[in-house]
């Protein structure tokens, strides 16, 4: 259904999406979406709802309730000032010792999905993202704020920085990752490259 596809990328996305963008995505005409977005506005849009759906001109963004607004503050206040997490020290940690580093590749490392730590670390001003955050190929590195933090200079002052980097068990899984990327290209390149092969 398209109205719950567009509800999950709204939901995910920590920005404004076009009508265009969410067309390309689910593979729909624009005005399918539109309608769909409209749709979406007479449920949400509604006094109780703790969600609403934001839309102006062509782009559209799911956010809080006004109504909420406090608590909400509250929460994100807790989430960006309380500790670390074990889970958001680890990733912080590797993104620091291998970064620039992609979601995948992070995602690869620690076998577990990282959306919701990179977001967190993101507001909490330790971790930035090098080009549109969201995207597979969008990567990511420790901000200045975290190296004004620890008090160094650059990332390679880190302990053991050299010796982490380059870890050997760390370099294994990447490796094992990126095989495993190039190895359905590979096939289909000698799939599509069989009938020349044949003909000639």
């Amino acid at each position: 259904m398209l109205t719950a596809q567009i509800e999950s990328i709204l939901f995910v996305a920590n920005r404004p999406l076009s009508f265009k963008k969410l067309a390309e995505i689910c593979g729909v005409r624009r005005e399918e979406v539109a309608a769909a977005v409209a749709e979406m506005c007479e449920i949400y849009n509604k006094e109780g709802r703790g969600v609403r759906i934001l839309h102006q001109g062509e782009d559209v963004q799911m956010s809080s309730s006004p109504e909420s607004s406090k608590i909400v503050q509250d929460f994100l206040k807790d989430e960006t000032t309380g500790e670390l997490t074990k889970p958001s020290l680890e990733t912080l940690t590797i993104v620091a010792y291998r970064g620039p580093i992609t979601k995948p590749e992070l995602e690869q490392i620690r076998g577990v999905n990282c959306s919701l730590i990179l977001r967190n670390l993101m507001m909490r001003g330790l971790v930035e993202a090098i080009g549109e955050h969201g995207r597979p190929d969008t990567k990511y590195r420790v901000s200045m704020d975290f190296l004004r933090f620890l008090g160094v200079a650059g990332v390679e002052e880190l302990p053991d920085y050299e010796k982490l980097r380059s870890h050997e068990n760390v370099v294994r899984v990447l490796e094992m990752g990126q095989k495993k990327e190039e190895a359905p290209a590979e096939a289909a390149a000698a799939e599509g490259g069989a009938p020349e092969t044949a003909s000639a």
